[in-house]
Parts: structure tokens; C-alpha cells; sequence
């Protein structure tokens, strides 16, 4: 793999702490600023609002910069955020900050996986894609359980800080090792660019994203308060009980894009969707263990994030197909689906968790993977049949 592709991972290891890093700090921050838990939930989902606004938007309107240029920019749009979030006095300041990172993160991952895939041979597209996005996996394995301890320790804020530092060794390293002149086609026209909205078959894909993705985002948003309240952990223990399934989550991303390569994205997604929704529904069933709850979070790990090379793969190749002059624009819808689910997952969860009480969310988001799974065997029917029409 490219020397670049390590640059573009190690920028996503700092954008992806900051991301799910809140997953961990969630209790603290409701404590500290006196807002119950589902109103400190909303600090993921407007994260991914503004991932969601900003990924297609700006992917848009910074198409005719120079590649690497746009992505020293969004990492420093990423830095200045979480710096405020660093010094914000109150809920509604952390929240303005958390929605302003999310719009440099977005356009990040967007172009990202598209100068992944324009560094390596089509055949190794979705391995590549899963290796920028092991920056998110790693963060999960290490920035997140000790962001969550320092958060723990030293209060929230310190955490922001940390954070910070990380960004600016992202971009250091995208500085030294990303190329000048990396390709990039022509500009969409206006056309090009509606064209991806106006495809079935990747508004599907889009759809399948949002649901897919999302339903997990239900449960996993209100992790620790679970292991918490539930299963009776104490913050330490949670810190590693996070670790664990940060390990769990690297394995199955990489996994994840090995296995689209090898059998295809439609039947990737569909094993790993399968085992999405059974270890949501053994996660409900165990949280009242302390070992079995944690032996089935390192299982639910595996699959959490292994439908994200697959994913991205498969809206690049479909892109190629129906709109060859707005692959990066397609992206970048991609990559706002994927935190649109995230916003509604964890907005469902916030409202479960308020109406019935933690213990339902893996239930839940085990019934709505179900329907992302359906929507993934829908779009495979889909396309074989076009591809049987354009045969005859």
C-alpha cells in the first residue's frame, strides 16, 4: 500500500477520537453540565448533522481545489473546532463546536476514500478504503478508552485538548507524506452533480447506510451509561471494556474490506449485517451479566464497523457506473448517510432510553440492522436484474 494511504490513516485516528470519543464521555459530560443523559446523547447526533450537512455540501463546493490542499484545510477546520470544544463554558457552546468539527469531518472521510481508491489497483479498492478508515478503528482501540480516562480523571475539556494534539500530528503527517499532485478529474457540471441524486440504485445504497449503519448507533451511543447502570461496571472498567471493543472493531474492519474484495459487497454486506443484528440481540440478553455482556460486546465489535469498507466500496462502484463525473459528490453522500444514521440512531436511542429505559436499545437496533439487511438483498435482486437486461 501507498505511503500516502498511512497519512490519510493516521489524520483518521485523529478525526475518529473526537468523533466517538463522546460515546465514552457521555456520563461525565451530563454530570458536569446538569443535562440529563439523552440530552448529552445529542452531542453525537448533531456531531453527525453536521458530518451529514457538510460531507455532500462542501465536498461540492471545494471540488476545484487541489486535493491536498482541501484536506490540510479540513483538518485545520478540525483542530479549530475542537479547541473551542476545549474552552466551551457551557452545553450549548460544546454543542456549536461539536457541530463544526462535523463538517470538516465529513468532507474528510469523502475525499479520503476517493484518493484511497485513485492510489491502488481496482482490485484493491475496498482494502484500501478499509485501511484509511483503521484510523477510525485504531482511535477506537486507543484514542477512546483513554480519552474516556482522561475525561474520567481530569474532566472533559482535557480530553478536547488531547484531541487537539492529535489533529495537529494528523496534520503534520498529511503535510510530509500526501503528494502534491494527486489526480483529480474535471469539475462535475451541475448535472453530473444531480445525477447522484437522482440514481435508484444509489439512493438505495445511501438508504441502506443510514439504516444499516445507524441501527447500530442506537446501542452502541449509550454504551457506557449501560455498563454503567445495567451491568454495574465501574469507569474504569468501562475504559476497558471500550479497549476491547475497539480491538474487536479494528479486526472486523479490516475483515470487512478483505471480505468485499473477495466475494463482492451485496454478500459481504449480508454475512456481516447478520451477525450485526444477533450480537445486538445477545448484547440485550446479557447486560445483566458483567462477563457475559463483556464477552459479547468484544463479539459485537467484530461486526459494528465491518460494513464500512463494503459500503463505501460498493457507492464508489456504482458511481463509476451511473455518475462517472461526480465520484467524489457521491462519496461524500455516502459518507453523510453514514452519520445521518448515526444522528438518528443515537436520537431513537435518546428517546428509548427516556421512554422504556436503557436495556432496549440493543433490541432496537438489532430490529433496524434487520431492515438494513433486508434493503442490502433488495439492491443485490436490483442489479443482477439489470445486469440480466443489459445481457439481453
Amino acid at each position: 500500500m501507498p505511503l500516502a494511504l498511512w497519512a490519510l490513516t493516521i489524520s483518521a485516528f485523529a478525526v475518529g477520537t473526537t468523533e466517538f470519543v463522546i460515546v465514552g464521555l457521555i456520563p461525565t459530560i451530563a454530570q458536569s453540565l446538569g443535562v440529563p443523559l439523552p440530552s448529552a446523547g445529542l452531542l453525537v447526533s448533531l456531531y453527525a448533522l453536521g458530518v451529514t450537512i457538510g460531507a455532500p455540501v462542501l465536498t461540492a463546493l471545494a471540488d476545484r481545489l487541489p486535493r491536498k490542499t482541501l484536506l490540510l484545510a479540513l483538518l485545520a477546520l478540525f483542530i479549530g473546532g475542537n479547541a473551542f470544544a476545549a474552552v466551551a463554558p457551557s452545553y450549548g457552546a460544546l454543542i456549536a463546536a461539536r457541530f463544526i468539527t462535523g463538517l470538516a469531518h465529513g468532507v474528510f472521510f469523502a475525499i479520503a476514500s476517493t484518493i484511497a481508491t485513485s492510489l491502488v489497483p481496482r482490485e484493491k479498492e475496498s482494502s484500501a478504503i478499509a485501511m484509511v478508515f483503521m484510523g477510525l478503528t485504531v482511535a477506537l482501540v486507543t484514542g477512546v478508552p483513554f480519552g474516556t480516562w482522561i475525561g474520567a480523571h481530569f474532566g472533559w475539556h482535557a480530553t478536547f485538548l488531547g484531541v487537539v494534539g492529535l489533529g495537529l500530528i494528523g496534520f503534520i503527517a498529511s503535510a510530509l507524506l500526501v503528494p502534491s499532485n494527486l489526480p483529480r478529474g474535471a469539475s462535475p457540471s451541475l448535472k453530473q452533480q444531480l445525477s447522484v441524486l437522482t440514481s435508484p440504485r444509489l439512493l438505495l445504497v445511501y438508504l441502506i447506510t443510514a439504516v444499516g449503519y445507524g441501527g447500530n448507533f442506537i446501542a452502541f451511543t449509550y454504551l457506557a451509561p449501560m455498563l454503567t447502570e445495567v451491568t454495574g461496571l465501574g469507569a474504569g472498567s468501562v475504559s476497558l471494556v471500550i479497549l476491547l471493543y475497539g480491538i474487536s472493531v479494528a479486526v472486523g474492519n479490516i475483515a470487512g474490506g478483505k471480505l468485499s474484495d473477495r466475494i463482492g459487497p451485496v454478500p459481504a454486506l449480508t454475512l456481516i449485517f447478520a451477525g450485526l443484528a444477533g450480537s445486538l440481540a445477545l448484547l440485550a440478553l446479557s447486560l445483566a451479566t458483567p462477563w457475559a455482556a463483556i464477552a459479547v460486546v468484544l463479539f459485537w465489535g467484530g461486526f459494528a464497523f465491518g460494513n464500512v469498507p463494503p459500503l463505501q466500496a460498493y457507492v464508489v462502484a456504482i458511481a463509476r457506473n451511473v455518475a462517472p463525473g461526480a465520484v467524489d459528490v457521491a462519496s461524500g453522500l455516502n459518507i453523510g448517510a453514514f452519520n445521518l444514521g448515526i444522528a438518528g440512531g443515537a436520537w431513537v436511542g435518546g428517546l428509548a432510553v427516556d421512554q422504556i429505559g436503557l436495556s432496549v436499545t440493543p433490541f432496537l437496533g438489532a430490529v433496524v440492522v434487520l431492515g438494513g439487511l433486508a434493503l442490502t438483498r433488495l439492491s443485490g435482486r436490483l442489479a443482477r436484474g439489470n445486469a440480466l437486461q443489459a445481457a439481453e
